[in-house]
């Protein structure tokens, strides 16, 4: 159950305002954009969507899911940022996850926790997240819904600002997009390591490409 103390927690750790530098990086979909793969309302909601329930968002949520039930084992959380950092398809979303991963770990430090002590070096994004919150008893689907909604949030920002969709159309995929949120926050909290698997393709493509385009706005 989640308490008031655990909300207020998610909301400042998952905030645009926290400083793990989310901003900074577009997961690929700057490369989608350039390359007209995602050019409206639609073709963003779908992006999005697609690695939501099928990408890399899913994946990151299953691997925070068994980071938080293994927050006291060290061990277990070095198998876990290895296992997450060798699923990643290219150089740019390792340094994504490892970038973010490095600083919300030390800017949580203002919330002090022994599971702090335990992460592992590098330590991927979800892998940092996944383990503090247990390290707070902050529950597990609490922390994947607030999670995956800041993470689809991130994306649909950079849709926003360089397609350009408009806020107005970028309200209505976040609001659209909430109960797949949900649904993969309820199931990834259940799924086993062998569940993972990435049919999106296109944005694993995307990511690749990124680090070729001319002009960049985003880091990955």
């Amino acid at each position: 159950m989640t308490t008031r103390n655990d909300l207020q927690k998610l909301l400042t750790w998952l905030s645009p305002a926290f400083p793990v530098g989310a901003f900074a990086w577009s997961a690929g979909l700057e490369a989608a954009i350039v390359g007209g793969t995602v050019h409206d309302r639609a073709s963003t909601q779908q992006w999005v969507e697609g690695n939501l329930t099928h990408g890399s968002l899913r994946t990151d949520a299953i691997l925070f899911a068994h980071a938080h039930r293994e927050a006291a084992d060290p061990p277990a959380l070095q198998g876990l940022a290895d296992l997450c950092l060798a699923l990643t398809p290219a150089r740019e979303r390792h340094d994504e996850t490892t970038v973010t991963g490095a600083s919300f770990a030390k800017a949580a430090k203002a919330w002090p926790t022994p599971v702090l002590a335990s992460l592992p070096d590098p330590c991927p994004y979800p892998i940092a997240v996944g383990a503090v919150a247990a390290g707070h008893a902050i529950d597990i689907e609490s922390g994947l819904l607030a999670y995956l909604t800041a993470a689809v949030h991130s994306q649909v920002s950079v849709a926003v600002r360089l397609v350009p969709i408009g806020q107005s159309d970028g309200l209505a995929i976040m609001a659209a997009l909430e109960p797949a949120i949900a649904s993969t926050a309820a199931l990834c909290q259940h799924a086993a390591l062998d569940d993972i698997g990435s049919v999106a393709y296109a944005a694993d493509i995307a990511q690749m490409t990124h680090e070729t385009l001319t002009t960049r706005v985003f880091r990955s």
